[in-house]
């Protein structure tokens, strides 16, 4: 290898004085056009981390002479949205929920349902689905079986203080179902016996029909008077239908065994107050009650 630098014959430029099994490396200089544009963009980028918010510190970023901000951005097209709706919102907040839902060709219920789909998107999905078909332990929001009432005024209630939330309205969605087993009240023959007995409400065949008349009498001395004599349930204390085949946490023996032996504590958040204001509350619950469960 050779580090002499020399001209070719019939070229203009000379080599890098680089040589490898005779192959040699031109020094050709870039297109001026190419330098000017990277020139350039030195001085774009060092303007711009001048003018805007650019270099990271320890508690944030520099601010830019300007004091530009995307969030603040954000914000004020919030800002500008919320203006633009204000008066469709206070007729929303102050609508009866009962009419509203009853004529949806409404300008104010497509309005309300749109809006609705959207909160639903970003506060509900999270636990019952983007088609609000639930989960396990997340209710489907698209059938007629309710926990608490799907009429438009329940929906309402439900959304706004939750599932076993402190809230205003005097605790209006309380209930508990008590821990049989883990809190000793009853043995696991019992236990056992009660399980044979409430899968054959609903139709599924018991695992051991030879407890079923003790099952019956342990549920008739310790879950009839919340889910009733038949095992219908009782919406209005939220109560779970037994005989319905829907099951929020399973209905095998292994679940309906961990449901009656450690209960079930399901929460909902209380979406009202800081969480939605009263025209999104609305709006949610009719977006909700027109998903084809809403009674």
């Amino acid at each position: 290898m050779s580090d002499k630098k020399d001209i070719k014959p019939g070229h203009d430029y000379e080599t890098t004085g680089h040589s490898w099994d005779g192959i040699e490396e031109y020094n050709k200089p870039l297109p001026k056009w190419w330098l000017y544009t990277f020139y350039l963009c030195i001085v774009w980028g060092i303007g711009y981390s001048i003018l805007y918010p650019a270099w990271p510190g320890i508690s944030g970023a520099t601010k830019g002479i300007l004091g530009f901000s995307t969030r603040g951005e954000v914000a004020q097209d919030i800002a500008s949205v919320e203006e633009a709706n204000a008066s469709i919102n206070h007729e929303l907040a102050a609508a009866d929920l009962v009419a509203l839902t009853q004529d949806s060709s409404a300008d104010l219920h497509r309005y309300a349902d749109n809006a609705g789909g959207a909160i639903f998107r970003s506060f509900c999905s999270q636990c019952h689905g983007a088609g609000a078909q639930g989960a396990v332990g997340y209710p489907n929001l698209q059938d007629d079986a309710w926990l608490w009432g799907g009429s438009i005024e329940e929906i309402y209630t439900t959304v706004k203080t939750g599932i076993r939330q402190e809230s205003d309205e005097d605790w209006v969605r309380q209930s508990q179902m008590p821990a049989f087993g883990r809190d000793g009240l009853l043995e696991r023959s019992d236990i056992r016996a009660v399980v044979n007995h409430v899968m054959t409400l609903s139709d599924n065949t018991a695992l051991d029909a030879t407890v079923l008349d003790h099952g019956a009498e342990v549920y008739a001395d310790n879950c009839a008077a919340c889910h009733g004599d038949d095992g219908a349930g009782d919406r209005t204390q939220g109560a779970p239908n037994l005989t319905d085949q829907i099951w929020l946490y399973g209905g095998d023996y292994d679940a309906l065994y961990e449901t009656i032996y450690s209960a079930r504590y399901g929460q909902m958040p209380a979406m009202g107050g800081a969480q939605l204001t009263e025209a999104e509350l609305r709006a949610v619950s009719i977006y909700v009650h027109g998903l084809g469960g809403g009674e």
